[in-house]
């Protein structure tokens, strides 16, 4: 497909993350990488989901090596997820972007685990105030984490531009490590489950009983 500025982009879809590994699929991302110079996947649902998923499997199976990982946050996002009510997060509330900041951290300690260099793209909406979007770009300089502000939401592949050159730039002086998954291949079920609950969700143990129909379906199976 074209975009309506005149750019390329792939389309071959593939399953939801709260289904399946919420990716596109490997020969959309191999294409792009073929015919252009950087190749920009998403995965969807978030780091503890989508992103999580996109290195243990799609990465693992493919043998991708991401040079850098990009997330996205907004002030309203931020808001919500600080406790503020969905129906106000539209409007000024500096302490309720403050509060919401634990969520963005987790999400960029799952990143770093996986050996991944970071940016954080802030997209930036009309109800956004100045003061929000200073707080949220001196946080990211306090994790030492590169943001920039992104107002394609409005502006198209201009408004774009200063984050596109951050990715660029960050890509080239300081690309991401060798990938880390977050169990081994050679784990069992349990293990593999108990390594994500810990590592990616934060749970502090998990708890596994075996249901009687589907030992009887599956010998061995876990619910």
């Amino acid at each position: 497909m074209q975009t309506i500025e005149h750019t390329p982009g792939f389309i071959h879809g593939g399953p939801f993350a709260n289904i399946a590994h919420g990716c596109n699929s490997l020969m959309a991302t191999r294409m792009a990488m073929t015919y252009g110079d950087y190749c920009i996947t998403e995965a969807g649902f978030g780091a503890d989901l989508g992103a999580e998923k996109f290195f243990d499997i799609k990465c693992r199976r493919a043998g991708l090596q991401p040079s850098l990982s990009v997330l996205v946050a907004t002030a309203q996002a931020l808001k919500m997820h600080g406790g503020v009510d969905e129906k106000e997060i539209k409007k000024p509330n500096v302490e309720g972007v403050r509060q919401g900041f634990a969520n963005m951290d987790k999400h960029i300690h799952n990143l770093r685990s996986f050996g991944q260099s970071i940016v954080v793209s802030i997209n930036r909406f009309p109800t956004d105030t100045d003061e929000e979007l200073e707080l949220i770009r001196a946080h990211c300089e306090e994790l030492g984490v590169g943001c920039a502000i992104n107002t394609a939401f409005a502006d198209g592949g201009k408004g774009a531009e200063d984050f596109a050159r951050l990715v660029v730039d960050t890509i080239e002086k300081q690309p991401s490590g060798q990938l880390r998954f977050a169990y081994e291949l050679t784990d069992d079920v349990p293990t593999k489950i108990e390594k994500v609950a810990k590592n990616i969700y934060g749970a502090d143990h998990i708890e596994l009983q075996r249901s009687p129909e589907a030992a009887q379906a599956h010998q061995g199976a876990w619910s």
